[in-house]
């Protein structure tokens, strides 16, 4: 589940956990004031595997040198 940042119009800056389904919240879970949910600035993105290989390109190399006969 994705963390989502809200600003609180009192308290400050919060994080919240919630599901991509889920509305944004309207109101802090602290105070119960009214909250704005912000752009995060930070996305972690994870790589996993062992890299790139020849055949994930787009371009085919094979065909690429050789002109077609007419």
């Amino acid at each position: 589940m994705p963390i989502y940042e809200y600003k609180c119009a009192k308290c400050g800056h919060f994080e919240q956990q919630q599901s991509i389904k889920d509305n944004p919240l309207a109101h802090c879970p602290t105070c119960h004031g009214p909250v704005q949910r912000l752009i995060s600035k930070s996305v972690g993105i994870i790589f996993k595997g062992s890299g790139f290989y020849i055949n994930d390109s787009k371009s085919d190399s094979k065909g690429s040198s050789e002109t077609p006969a007419s």
